[in-house]
């Protein structure tokens, strides 16, 4: 098995690091070698999605490359997640600032995975940090988590800060005069996802829930509770959806999502019915339309999710992170997935 190719092609290669460089980095950045400035991730940038209504989108929207946002009706700003590094952090912040919006007051993490809270520490304490209570108890558990799964990556200084303030089902905050409710779908992407929905805006910032050309992951959620999370997101009847990472969308975006989730369970099912582990089925898997989709090796670890909820296993319950992000490795190649941060 291990001389097989795999038949999944990955949109985007994940095997070399890229660095973002720019005015905005900590201290001038030598010029990188003309084959890595072919390779440059593109600086984040901010896009407006109604007033006072920013996203923060972090191109190319791969591994640890998340989006954020803020909200801010220039008396009170609040901001959905943070990045992964503490640099990007701080630009984000001093987009923020750039903006002419007040410094922030209140931070909300979509979920607890260290792309989106690692900077956390950046807008604290000044900013209060909401979230769902399991994505504190997620965070808190799961430590430095990016530094587990990718060491060489200069993060900077990353003090945890885990959401104090956190709701179960929902809560209604008002930054100012723009009414921001928070909806937890149940255990989606992870135990502990936010939906942050505008709803006079209609905006939601959907987080993980939603990957916009790349391919979703549930490996520490739930693949039939991120079927259901997707009924919630079109009752909210949204114009715009800022994904976790990805370009800003619309509603269309979950069609495809869906059906690449349902194309999972079809996969579970039928290899579990035939005793092949989840990276023989991923090994052997025609992906069709959804190759484009980044980050392709994915679909293995998805598969473990699957698997073990057809076995019986609770939404979220915890699985073997190493042996599914090995199932990844092969998959890619033989060669680890690269933190893009």
């Amino acid at each position: 098995m291990g001389d097989e190719t795999a038949r999944t092609t990955p949109a985007r290669h994940s095997a070399a690091p890229a660095r973002s460089t720019g005015p905005d980095a900590d201290g001038p950045a030598p010029a990188p070698p003309p084959a890595a400035a072919e390779a440059a991730v593109p600086e984040p940038y901010l896009t407006e999605l109604a007033a006072g209504v920013h996203a923060f989108i972090q191109p190319d929207g791969g591994w640890c490359l998340n989006n954020a946002g803020f909200v801010t009706d220039g008396d009170a700003t609040l901001v959905v997640d943070t990045a992964a590094t503490e640099r990007r952090a701080r630009l984000l912040r001093r987009r923020i600032a750039e903006s002419g919006a007040p410094a922030p007051r209140t931070l909300v993490n979509t979920h607890h995975h260290g792309d989106h809270t690692y900077g956390n520490a950046v807008f604290a304490p000044e900013a209060t940090v909401l979230g769902h209570a399991s994505c504190r108890r997620e965070l808190l558990a799961a430590g430095h988590q990016l530094h587990a799964v990718w060491p060489q990556v200069e993060y900077g200084d990353i003090r945890l800060t885990a959401p104090e303030v956190t709701y179960t089902d929902e809560l209604t905050l008002h930054t100012g005069g723009i009414e921001v409710r928070l909806l937890h779908p149940g255990v989606a992407h992870t135990t502990g996802d936010t939906l942050v929905w505008l709803p006079r805006q209609r905006i939601v910032f959907a987080g993980d829930l939603v990957f916009h050309g790349g391919t979703p992951f549930v490996l520490m959620g739930s693949l039939t509770g991120s079927l259901r999370a997707l009924e919630l997101l079109r009752s909210l009847d949204a114009v715009t959806v800022v994904p976790g990472h990805g370009p800003v969308t619309g509603p269309e975006v979950y069609d495809g999502i869906e059906r690449y989730l349902r194309f999972v369970g079809r996969l579970a099912q039928e290899g579990r019915a035939a005793g092949r582990t989840p990276l023989e089925v991923a090994r052997e898997a025609d992906l069709g339309p959804f190759a484009e989709l980044a980050e392709s090796e994915r679909l293995v670890a998805n598969l473990h999710r699957a698997y073990a909820e057809l076995a019986g296993a609770a939404p979220g319950a915890p699985l073997d992170p190493i042996a599914a992000f090995g199932d990844m490795t092969t998959l890619n190649g033989g060669v680890p997935m690269a933190c893009h941060a």
